[in-house]
């Protein structure tokens, strides 16, 4: 059969080829492919170029002394806290206080915390009797917080000993950077296959293309799992607002301020993901209702005329749609065509993309090696072994998650279902719109 599909190919002519498989060669190849490996190549230069820059920051860093307040909220996470707080004990920036709130746990998390409060390693530990929801604890912590930047870090996560130190950098090398997104990887990798698979898809999503999209000027997202904010910016927009997506939400109220927002990858935090493939699933279809509660209603001033249009959040969105919504259409489109227009050949057609993508997903593989080896970091060479298994990780299964939860919220609005939240904060939240 494959034999039989290559024999089919070579006897395409240039029509042909581009008809069968437009949108690998106009869409998916020109965006992921030679756009990114364009913008590395002058992003890997540069980055060497700038590390005068990043030395003077860091030696203004150390004589400054800026405290950082770190805000970590969550529930039920007794047995990741001592980890993180291990982790944070051992960063080369001294300067931070520590910020806990416990968002109303049914197991030992107070217990554990209170101890650790008593050691002298939580500087300040809330507890949340009643539970309002992940955004009512980061603004909970947010009250409390001193420090002149505040760094977002999941319970589940914890830290290279640098981080805190590179986090902070780019807003000492540039005053308009508003907030800063880390590389967050996956920490239990080798507990299944599930967490194998993702792991090699954080690389390629977060360190590759979140740093691109910085470097474009048009960075969506800062992780949720470990970001990084300048108070005073946090102050403006009254921190976070509730929802699926609410570090993509927050993301989007900062750059509508006007303030940069910038992917770091040198700074890392490793951070626990599903073990399995349903628990992927459910976490997912909660990740991707965002796209629409978030862009397309409550953000969507951001494509209209007005004083504060920027073409930069404008390109952010309309990249972030297009390639996520309207290509899950077209995909839709295209299998359509194949089946009315080319149902003799629908088996080759389905290989050749298949061979398609994964020579695109071998190439975004070397640009993530690229990367770490040109950050100094020790790349996972091992991971190559998942490479053939993107095309259908990413364009079958994801692609299926992702569809049917833009449809359960475009048609049902399900975020303000999600037991992730509070039912009464969703409500409220349903109620103003947020």
């Amino acid at each position: 059969m494959i034999e039989q599909a290559f024999i089919f190919f070579i006897n395409l002519d240039t029509w042909q080829l581009f008809g069968y498989f437009w949108p690998f060669f106009m869409l998916d190849m020109v965006r992921y492919v030679l756009i990114e490996g364009v913008v590395l190549l002058y992003y890997l230069p540069k980055r060497k170029r700038e590390a005068p820059r990043y030395k003077a920051a860091r030696k203004l860093l150390f004589e400054e002394k800026p405290l950082i307040s770190i805000v970590v909220p969550g529930k039920n996470e007794g047995e990741h806290i001592p980890r993180l707080v291990q982790t944070l004990s051992e960063q080369t920036y001294p300067f931070f206080e520590l910020i806990v709130v416990d968002d109303g746990s049914d197991d030992d998390t107070p217990e554990i915390c209170r101890e650790l409060e008593r050691q002298g390693m939580i500087d300040c530990f809330i507890r949340n009797d009643i539970r309002g929801g992940k955004a009512s604890a980061a603004n909970t912590a947010l009250q409390f917080a001193r420090g002149r930047y505040i760094v977002h870090v999941d319970a589940d996560s914890h830290m290279a000993p640098d981080a805190l130190e590179t986090i902070v950098l780019p807003f000492l090398m540039d005053p308009e950077v508003g907030c800063v997104g880390g590389d967050v990887r996956v920490a239990n990798y080798s507990d299944s296959f599930a967490t194998q698979t993702q792991g090699l898809e954080y690389i390629k999503s977060i360190t590759v293309s979140r740093t691109i999209s910085s470097q474009l000027g048009i960075l969506r997202i800062v992780s949720g799992a470990y970001g990084a904010f300048r108070k005073d910016v946090l102050n403006k927009i009254h921190g976070w607002d509730v929802g699926p997506g609410l570090d993509g939400d927050i993301t989007l109220k900062i750059r509508k301020l006007g303030y940069k927002v910038v992917h770091e990858p040198a700074s890392i935090c490793y951070t626990n993901v599903p073990k399995s493939f349903w628990r992927l699933t459910k976490q997912r279809y909660r990740w991707d209702k965002s796209m629409i509660r978030f862009r397309v209603r409550k953000h969507r001033d951001i494509l209209l005329p007005s004083a504060e249009f920027k073409w930069s959040n404008f390109i952010s969105v309309v990249d972030n749609l297009f390639f996520n919504l309207f290509l899950d259409i077209k995909w839709f489109i295209y299998f359509f065509q194949i089946v009315q227009l080319s149902s003799s050949y629908i088996a080759f057609l389905l290989i050749l993309n298949y061979i398609f993508y994964f020579m695109a997903n071998i190439v975004q593989w070397l640009f993530a090696i690229a990367m770490q080896r040109s950050l100094g970091q020790k790349p996972n060479y091992q991971s190559i072994m998942f490479v053939p298994l993107m095309p259908l990780y990413t364009g079958t299964y994801l692609r299926l998650v992702r569809t049917f939860s833009y449809v359960m919220e475009l048609l049902h609005k399900r975020s303000y279902f999600d037991k992730w939240n509070p039912w009464k904060v969703s409500k409220i939240a349903k109620q103003n719109k947020l």
